[in-house]
């Protein structure tokens, strides 16, 4: 099980990094570095864990920026020096029921 609130102290203290895919979608997605921290000082929450991921060890951490925008962060375990932002993204509130549990696909295809 990760250490969610060492994943978040990592976080917030910059000792991060994204991975290509991340920092492509922040870009594309409008995501600052501030929003990220942001999401993780308050009330980041782990939604789901991928301990078999064929990377290393992940898992999904739902948070909110300061101007309540959801973010979802997947990232790797805290056991390396800096912690791995592997996908970085705004939920959509149509596959997600309250940002933390996934729609199954007949209430998605609705």
């Amino acid at each position: 099980m990760p250490q969610v609130d060492l994943i978040c102290k990592k976080i917030i203290a910059r000792q991060y990094e994204l991975s290509r895919h991340a920092m492509d979608q922040s870009i594309l997605r409008d995501i600052s570095m501030a929003e990220l921290e942001q999401a993780v000082t308050d009330r980041c929450e782990l939604i789901e864990d991928y301990p078999g991921d064929k990377y290393g060890p992940s898992c999904l951490l739902v948070g909110y920026t300061r101007s309540g925008r959801p973010l979802h962060m997947q990232c790797g375990y805290p056991d390396r020096t800096l912690i791995k932002v592997i996908t970085l993204y705004e939920p959509d509130p149509g596959r997600w029921v309250g940002f933390k549990v996934r729609r199954d696909d007949s209430e998605v295809d609705r």
